[in-house]
């Protein structure tokens, strides 16, 4: 079984679009012969995240940590006991292409690290602060990029190194680490790119809007 762990905080206004997103995937992977199971862990939310999770008929799984390194891992934990074989993780402010599961489970890899793009900057995103982002993104293959929002890996892998650590910001970099030291297969793919969101009020501190704030400082 593959399963889909999407951690969200008060994601209301993304998350239904995420999650048309992904079901197109699973339903891809399943028409190809793989039975899909998606959770949303609903991490300390006070909006409709759990409504919006139930009319998609995902399950859920209800935390109040206000930690994204502790709901993957517990989303993780949740699915590896139902028997999943490989994990994938997205965000919930993003969406998937509909080959992303099938075009992950294809390397045979021990985890697959894929990219992810901008389809819609933010009104204070200037040109010259797309320009710089760009100029340091690798879309290609053998990038060494490391997004939660764009990664797979095997249970058996994922189990070996202890899974995700309860770590507030960059709990998908200690992650990857921890598979490199153990000399697990890694692809960095740009095959499969998960659309992912400029905002400026990002959930994760120390994540993707505060690199992105970071390099406006940079060209003001």
């Amino acid at each position: 079984m593959i399963a889909v762990v999407i951690p969200a905080h008060n994601e209301a206004r993304r998350l239904g679009y995420c999650l048309k997103a992904v079901k197109a995937a699973a339903a891809l992977s399943e028409a190809a012969g793989h039975l899909v199971q998606i959770l949303v862990v609903l991490d300390r939310c006070s909006d409709a995240s759990a409504a919006i999770a139930r009319r998609h008929n995902v399950q859920t799984l209800e935390l109040d940590a206000g930690n994204v390194g502790v709901a993957r891992r517990a989303g993780a934990a949740v699915m590896l006991e139902r028997g999943a074989q490989w994990l994938a993780f997205t965000d919930a402010d993003s969406r998937v292409p509909p080959h992303w599961l099938i075009s992950q489970r294809q390397w045979q890899a021990d985890a697959v690290c894929g990219t992810v793009h901008i389809e819609r900057w933010q009104s204070w995103q200037t040109a010259a602060l797309r320009k710089l982002y760009r100029s340091r993104y690798q879309a290609h293959e053998g990038h060494r990029h490391i997004h939660g929002a764009n990664l797979g890996v095997c249970a058996q892998a994922y189990t070996k190194v202890g899974g995700f650590q309860p770590l507030a910001a960059h709990e998908d970099v200690q992650l990857v680490l921890a598979l490199e030291a153990s000399g697990a297969q890694i692809v960095w793919t740009a095959q499969h790119s998960v659309a992912t969101s400029s905002r400026e009020d990002s959930r994760a501190r120390e994540g993707f809007g505060d690199y992105l704030r970071g390099l406006h400082g940079q060209v003001l």
